[in-house]
């Protein structure tokens, strides 16, 4: 058993099992990926890890813990932190309160608390100090400053994917899992996305799981890369290990594609 792992994981909708039987573990620190064709079962393995939906059989475990069970809530507070395929943030809010929002498991006088009390500064208030600094030096490492104050819905599609990866480390976590985070995104912003989740390992000491389809991040950030199909599990290895594999290059990549 690894840092992290799920074990013998399964779902089923109505007669479709779409996650069967999966298990695999994950280093501390490992760049861990998971690839398939669309409907291969990959966002319902995160939907299981985060608690979204509760698996029918099967256990997540984070450090020897159980998660199956447990709230969503309950779980990001263990250390599991994760974006969306599609973006999950409030486009009418500024870039710095989105960030602000992704603290709130650690704040003890909730959000926007009251800020001052009989003259003086009050408990709250000086919280919520420590929690702009920390959004602050996020806000640095991602090189937010210059939207640091703009509403999230009038930014660029890969800048705001770039915020909701922000909102997730605002969360400290221990593992972050990335739902296809370089989806909508141009060449450059990929290239950009591909040395921030780098960084974020080796700053952050992350353990990061990520879903995505771009094969040529896919080979340039991955530790492990595990191949699924149809919810079962095709192969597990490095990068070049499976991207020689016959049944990912038929289920998955096509001969050209991979070349």
């Amino acid at each position: 058993m690894g840092y992290f792992s799920v074990e013998n994981l399964s779902i089923r909708f109505g007669g479709l099992k779409a996650v069967d039987g999966i298990s695999f573990s994950v280093e501390k620190n490992e760049i861990f990926s998971i690839i398939g064709p669309n409907g291969s079962g990959k966002t319902t393995i995160f939907n299981l890890i985060s608690g979204i939906y509760k698996p029918d059989s099967g256990a997540v475990m984070m450090e020897g813990e159980d998660m199956v069970g447990k709230t969503p809530d309950r779980i990001a507070h263990k250390g599991i932190a994760r974006t969306f395929q599609n973006i999950e943030l409030f486009a009418n809010a500024t870039v710095m309160d989105n960030l602000m929002l992704g603290r709130h498991m650690h704040m003890n006088t909730g959000i926007f608390g009251g800020a001052f009390m009989f003259g003086k500064r009050s408990t709250a208030a000086k919280e919520e100090v420590k929690h702009r600094e920390e959004v602050e030096k996020i806000i640095d490492f991602l090189e937010l400053q210059s939207v640091r104050d703009s509403f999230v819905g009038s930014l660029a599609y890969g800048k705001r994917k770039l915020v909701e990866v922000g909102r997730a480390l605002a969360l400290e976590p221990k593992v972050m899992l990335l739902d296809e985070p370089s989806a909508g995104m141009n060449t450059e912003e990929k290239d950009d996305l591909t040395i921030w989740i780098k960084d974020i390992r080796e700053d952050y000491n992350m353990t990061i799981l990520l879903i995505e389809h771009d094969m040529n991040m896919i080979m340039g950030i991955s530790d492990r890369v595990f191949a699924m199909q149809q919810g079962q599990k095709i192969t597990l290895g490095t990068p070049q290990e499976v991207q020689k594999h016959p049944d990912v290059i038929k289920a998955y990549l096509g001969e050209e594609e991979i070349g």
